[in-house]
């Protein structure tokens, strides 16, 4: 006769027992979560990469070439990415002391910038913008950069250039940016070979009694080759941060840096650096799988291991319960 206290046993025992495994059901899940993860990154994707304006958008009237003033048809940058400049060039520094351009490279990257020291305004504009942003830069001039200011008027000296140091010291107030930042003057056949190399156009304005000349930065390799030109007067700091990784070859900055100079990429015509999309999706793909693969894996181990191991298997086929007799 079959105990029924022991029959009762037996089904509480099956009741705890785990579900089997369903594969099928998490690769359901696996498939559906992936199509909403690929069709989101398809339309963010589509939506970025499209050309056309913006509703409501209205297109300004540009300016005629005929109409620009004659010396600012003649001005702008040479793009001479890759190329090198002439480390020999002689110059004096704000110090007076003679010095070639090599004698501050060599060993990290440059921040070059064309300025005259008596410039009423965009000179003075570029460097503000420049010293702003490495105020933001948790890069260290010395460490991981130099800088270079250098004047494309022959009439400059020393004096006027340790002055400019001066002021611009007192802006950017960093350990080491007196060693590191470096305002150089020299003659008009120094200045010819500089601007030449690095593609830097500026005429002399008879009218207004000023120089003509485009504002922006370069970015040069430790051994002297162009590797960034960012335009304006204003540079944001990841741009300026990403133009010096980039130019160390990596030799400064962090495996964050580098990841994200993966997904931007430098773009010439702007002289900025945008979110490469395709590289984007990529990694956000990866980064869905294998948040996925995770969380398969846990839920698959917990499966099997999920069983309370204080619950005592039931009894097998064939054999008598407990209790009976």
């Amino acid at each position: 006769m079959i105990n029924p206290r022991a029959l009762q046993n037996l089904s509480t025992q099956r009741s705890q027992r785990p579900q089997r495994f369903n594969p099928y059901f998490y690769n359901r899940v696996f498939f559906f979560v992936s199509l909403v993860s690929f069709v989101l990154s398809v339309s963010r994707a589509g939506a970025q990469m499209s050309g056309a304006p913006a509703p409501g958008f209205k297109r300004e009237a540009g300016m005629t070439a005929s109409t620009i003033p004659a010396p600012l048809r003649e001005i702008g940058f040479d793009q001479k990415l890759n190329a090198a400049v002439p480390l020999d060039i002689p110059f004096l520094d704000e110090a007076g002391r003679t010095v070639q351009l090599g004698d501050y490279f060599g060993r990290r990257p440059v921040v070059m910038v064309f300025a005259y020291y008596d410039c009423p305004m965009l000179c003075t504009l570029v460097i503000n913008g420049l010293s702003s942003a490495l105020k933001v830069l948790s890069l260290s001039p010395g460490d991981d950069f130099e800088i270079v200011t250098v004047s494309f008027d022959p009439r400059d000296t020393p004096a006027s250039a340790s002055a400019k140091k001066a002021a611009y010291l007192e802006r950017y107030k960093r350990d080491g940016a007196a060693e590191a930042w470096h305002f150089l003057t020299g003659d008009q056949p120094s200045i010819d070979r500089l601007t030449k190399a690095a593609g830097f156009r500026y005429v002399w304005d008879k009218d207004t009694k000023q120089f003509a000349h485009p504002t922006g930065v370069i970015v040069l390799t430790p051994d002297g080759r162009l590797a960034r030109y960012l335009f304006g007067i204003e540079y944001g700091p990841r741009d300026l941060r990403f133009a010096i990784v980039e130019a160390s070859a990596g030799k400064i900055g962090s495996a964050v840096d580098s990841l994200l100079l993966y997904c931007y990429h430098y773009d010439p015509m702007t002289g900025r650096y945008g979110l490469a999309i395709m590289r984007a999706m990529r990694i956000a793909g990866a980064a869905t799988v294998l948040a996925l693969g995770t969380f398969i894996l846990i839920m698959v181990r917990r499966e099997r291991g999920g069983a309370d191991p204080r619950v005592r298997p039931g009894p097998t086929h064939g054999s008598a319960p407990t209790g009976s007799r």
